[in-house]
């Protein structure tokens, strides 16, 4: 059994550089040590505490997969023959790099992953030569995203 994580409680002024950085992770930290009211070193400060507690970690750009030619997002339900041979398929599916997400579920799914192809070309042959062979998997579920209508953190 894994332990509890520990919470961290962020007062109202860990809460305005958060909301700051998660809006754009590039705001420079001079302007919302301005905002905010207190000096750039504070802001250092505080955000090496937020980072040591593991609420944050880190930042990153994010791609835009169609300028790249990624047209096709699916969700797809994964059926294992045995749940005890998660291990070995999930170190399969870090091998295919159209895995963005993978999860171990509970209900009708096994596994759940999130892919990302060309289009449904590739997502067939994604499913028939690298998903579907992998010893264990039993069978897939697709479904093609149409649009993202929702893409969100946590709010703050």
């Amino acid at each position: 059994m894994k332990a509890k994580p520990k919470t961290i409680t962020i007062d109202g002024i860990d809460k305005k550089i958060l909301r700051a950085l998660t809006t754009d992770a590039r705001t420079p930290i001079l302007e919302i040590a301005r905002n905010v009211g207190i000096s750039g070193a504070a802001i250092h400060q505080r955000l090496r505490k937020l980072e040591k507690s593991k609420l944050i970690s880190g930042s990153k750009f994010i791609l835009n997969s169609k300028v790249l030619g990624y047209n096709t997002m699916a969700f797809v339900g994964i059926y294992l023959d045995h749940a005890t041979n998660n291990e070995s398929i999930v170190k399969a599916l870090k091998r295919i790099p159209e895995v963005l997400e993978c999860h171990y579920t509970t209900g009708t799914y096994n596994i759940f992953i999130k892919l990302l192809c060309l289009d449904n070309a590739h997502l067939m042959h994604l499913l028939n030569n690298d998903i579907q062979t992998i010893p264990g998997v039993l069978r897939t579920e697709s479904m093609i995203s149409l649009d993202q209508q929702i893409d969100r953190q946590i709010q703050i």
